[in-house]
């Protein structure tokens, strides 16, 4: 069954609409065996309650719903803050509701849509791999933002701000392999990443063939299962993997810049010296990474920039009925002392 309302759920039990709501409010007055009847078709039919009296009496209330995947990655602190200061600037609500890494984005924003109403979504971080069919079942605009799609996905179907992830991590392990570095691995993403994780794995791939230096599948230590992946804590246990291992890389690519400042712990609690022993570049752009001692060779990406373009975005196509497009931005080189030339 699509989607069933109180009155469905009153007709299926054969019970009042009342009765259904005392039941969903857990009041005393009502049957014991009666509450669990209802309790469990609503269950069955996964039905949701809809818990604001306003929603009740209009269509869409006006509510922004940011998803986010990955919320421990620090690089979507500001770009959450920005979210929620032009929301509100333009006297919208925003929520914030959190995806864990294996739930369904869509499937979570369409329990969203039903109890909530919202005027539009962002999904953040993650990958979005998604149907034709499964898009359309979101009936209100959204904007992906920072998020890699496939290539199987029809842009006519969505609206994206971004970087270019191959492209930027093609650049940074281009300018390790002009310093000189012939042994260059990488801390990577899951093996069964299909977001930013892999275009940056296929750009540092990329920039090896490039530079006529054959990749080996030694040189790349991905990220266990057990783990968020662009942390500090993560980079520092690959890197010890690294340090473990007989390879004698010289430099290191790491996906994200919290996952490079955690490998060069690594590498100082092992009596080792960055950039002398292992130069280390990370990606993001992150303030942190400015201030890390040593600063860190990193791709940054405009977040600000890409912040307010979602949100310009989103209210296009609220208020014009903006068509879809995909708006993608250039990162920049920031060369820091955790790399040097060999």
């Amino acid at each position: 069954m699509d989607s069933i309302t109180i009155k469905d759920v009153a007709r299926i039990c054969g019970v009042g609409v009342s009765t259904v709501s005392r039941a969903i409010n857990n009041h005393p007055d009502i049957n014991e065996e009666t509450k669990n009847m209802i309790l469990q078709i609503i269950r069955e039919h996964n039905y949701i309650p809809n818990n604001s009296a306003r929603n009740l009496k209009r269509s869409v209330s006006r509510t922004i719903v940011v998803f986010i995947k990955g919320i421990d990655n620090p690089f979507f602190s500001t770009m959450i803050k920005i979210f929620g200061e032009e929301i509100q600037n333009r006297r919208y609500s925003f929520l914030l509701h959190r995806v864990d890494s294996g739930e369904n984005e869509v499937d979570a924003a369409m329990e969203v849509i039903k109890e909530k109403k919202p005027k539009g979504i962002i999904f953040l971080g993650g990958c979005f791999s998604h149907s034709q069919e499964k898009l359309k079942q979101l009936d209100i605009p959204f904007v992906l933002s920072t998020i890699a799609s496939t290539e199987q996905m029809d842009q006519d179907q969505f609206s994206s701000i971004s970087v270019d992830d191959m492209a930027e991590s093609y650049k940074m392990v281009s300018y390790l392999c002009v310093q000189g570095h012939k042994k260059i691995g990488i801390l990577a993403a899951t093996p069964d990443d299909e977001s930013i994780g892999r275009l940056r794995l296929l750009g540092y791939r990329k920039a090896l063939l490039d530079h006529n230096i054959p990749p080996d599948p030694r040189w790349i230590f991905y990220s266990d299962e057990d783990i968020e992946c662009y942390t500090m804590g993560n980079g520092y246990r690959q890197m010890q993997r690294v340090m473990d291992s007989d390879l004698d890389l010289t430099a290191l690519f790491a996906v994200s810049d919290s996952v490079a400042i955690g490998a060069c712990k690594a590498v100082f609690d092992a009596g080792r010296s960055v950039p002398e022993d292992y130069s280390i570049a990370g990606f993001d752009g992150l303030d942190i990474a400015r201030y890390y001692n040593p600063t860190i060779t990193t791709i940054r990406q405009p977040v600000e920039e890409m912040a307010l373009a979602t949100t310009n975005l989103l209210f296009d196509m609220i208020h014009s009925k903006a068509p879809n497009r995909q708006n993608v931005f250039r990162g920049e080189l920031m060369v820091g002392q955790s790399t040097r030339p060999i």
